[in-house]
């Protein structure tokens, strides 16, 4: 086949993966017009750290914001809902009540500022750019990711990271144009990333975060400077810089541990995580560390706020189903580690336009998965309290794409502030059902058919430890579907979900 001929099949299975994708079924009921706040009911920071929180909210541009009860060391933006300042000295729980107006509407809701050492006592959201640029990533590129977190919406559902993975750094040896550190032993950021603090301050600019990401071994999983034997100069730079978040990736440590025991696994975490907790501002931290020494029993302990459970979602595969299934369920089975401010990470969302894992030269591509293993997906992240991140190619994003990320019934259930992870109900060859407790008393409950057929799935008031008549919400489509009594049924399309929420 010709070069032309390639190129020419290339751009029309684009094209058919495209027009596959618009007619798939949006369920996600459209914002309405009046100012509506979303996002977390409960938000943790330590005393005296920089602070900055941009008030979720859809609806009709201007908004009016307004907050009572905001401690005296903060202020809020009345036009862009940008909360700012310093956070409070003392600690402790601060009740604020936050308000939206516009001209079709208004809107108000909790939020209790928890004042301690917990950060993340929801589950970080934001976006990732390793699964579609790699070593193509460039400032310019992040900032147009902060714009689009914007313009498309999905900062006003609540995802506020905007996080740069591996490659930002130089890649020592003899072709490198400068050296990796500096005379004094500071991290350098490659050409691609030429003023560290500029690109900071854009994100933070637009009231979001930045993360950063980095190995605790002598090199990157790409071959990049990492952190080995320089730990405090670059937990020193990071706060300096201006970041938010920390992913810290196992990748070459693995040559400098001394052996496999636990304490060796917890080393360079423990290391960090301490180096994090006494810079001057909050950096949520996430272990990148794959499972190891079973991480979700001490991830905790060492100063993580996050951990991957699993190998890589992208290089997972299944002979039956997408490998997004078998990191949950593997993930699922450790629910009864996760809490506010420690959360199970089963890796990031993998739908839209998403590059190859295997040959990340190639320009990201549209999923293979159908919109039912899409709707399964994210409903499966928000019942395990996972964070969720997005690390799609974000600068093509299409509606149906966004109607599975910012649907914000779904996504209470993940940033639920009583912080449960959904216990596994029922596993079997055709059937996964999870439960998840909610802060309301309500139960948020997903049917996943795990079979190529169509299948009616049931769960009874027995399995989930419910009783008497329960309401019955259709989360997807943000539909009341009646009052049940004993047990739920519902017909779910192959590799498809039913999820609900049910209550009093």
């Amino acid at each position: 086949m010709s070069i032309r001929s390639i190129y020419i099949f290339s751009v029309l299975a684009a094209m058919t993966a495209a027009a596959q994708n618009a007619a798939y079924p949006i369920l996600t009921p459209a914002p309405r017009p009046a100012a509506e706040i979303h996002g977390p009911k409960a938000y943790g920071a330590r005393p005296g750290r920089p602070f900055l929180y941009r008030i979720p909210c859809t609806g009709v541009r201007p908004i009016r914001f307004s907050a009572e009860g905001l401690p005296p060391s903060l202020k809020l933006d009345a036009t862009t809902g940008i909360v700012s300042g310093q956070s409070p000295q003392k600690p402790g729980e601060y009740q604020i009540t936050l308000r939206a107006a516009n001209s079709k509407g208004k809107s108000s809701r909790a939020f209790k500022l928890v004042i301690g050492d917990t950060l993340a006592l929801t589950p970080s959201m934001g976006w990732n750019d390793w699964y579609s640029f790699y070593h193509h990533v460039t400032d310019k590129l992040m900032r147009q990711a902060a714009d689009t977190l914007i313009a498309s919406g999905m900062a006003d559902f609540g995802y506020d990271y905007v996080n740069i993975d591996d490659c930002w750094m130089v890649k020592p040896g003899p072709a490198a144009p400068e050296p990796a550190r500096t005379p004094e032993g500071n991290i350098r950021s490659n050409r691609d990333f030429p003023d560290m603090n500029a690109l900071t301050s854009y994100i933070h600019d637009k009231g979001l975060k930045a993360g950063l990401y980095t190995s605790p071994g002598p090199l990157t999983c790409a071959n990049y400077e990492g952190s080995y034997q320089h730990e405090e100069a670059d937990a020193r730079q990071f706060a300096a810089w201006g970041f938010d978040f920390l992913k810290y990736d196992w990748c070459s440590y693995g040559k400098k541990a001394a052996n496999s025991s636990l304490e060796e696994l917890q080393k360079p975490y423990r290391q960090m995580g301490e180096l994090l907790r006494n810079q001057n501002r909050d950096m949520v931290f996430n272990l990148c560390q794959y499972g190891r020494g079973d991480v979700w029993k001490w991830g905790g302990d060492v100063g993580g706020h996050s951990w991957r459970t699993t190998g890589d979602l992208g290089l997972e595969k299944d002979t039956e189903l997408p490998g997004f299934y078998s990191i949950g369920f593997k993930n699922a089975e450790h629910f009864e580690y996760a809490k506010p401010g420690r959360w199970n990470d089963p890796d990031y969302i993998l739908i839209g336009y998403v590059g190859n894992a295997r040959k990340n030269d190639a320009p990201p591509q549209l999923t293979s998965l159908t919109a039912d293993e899409q709707y399964s997906y994210m409903s499966m992240w928000a019942l395990m309290a996972s964070p969720l991140f997005y690390s799609g190619d974000i600068t093509h994003l299409d509606k149906f794409t966004l109607n599975v990320l910012c649907n914000a019934e779904v996504i209470d259930v993940d940033q639920d502030m009583l912080g449960k992870q959904a216990r596994i109900v029922r596993k079997t060859k055709e059937e996964f059902v999870l439960a998840k407790p909610l802060e309301d008393g309500s139960l948020a409950v997903g049917l996943f058919n795990l079979s190529k057929s169509p299948r009616t799935m049931e769960v009874s008031w027995a399995d989930l430890q419910l009783s008497g008549k329960q309401r019955v919400r259709d989360l997807w489509r943000q539909k009341n579907l009646g009052v049940a009594t004993g047990r739920h049924s519902a017909m779910v399309a192959p590799h498809g979900v039913a999820f609900v929420r049910l209550g009093r």
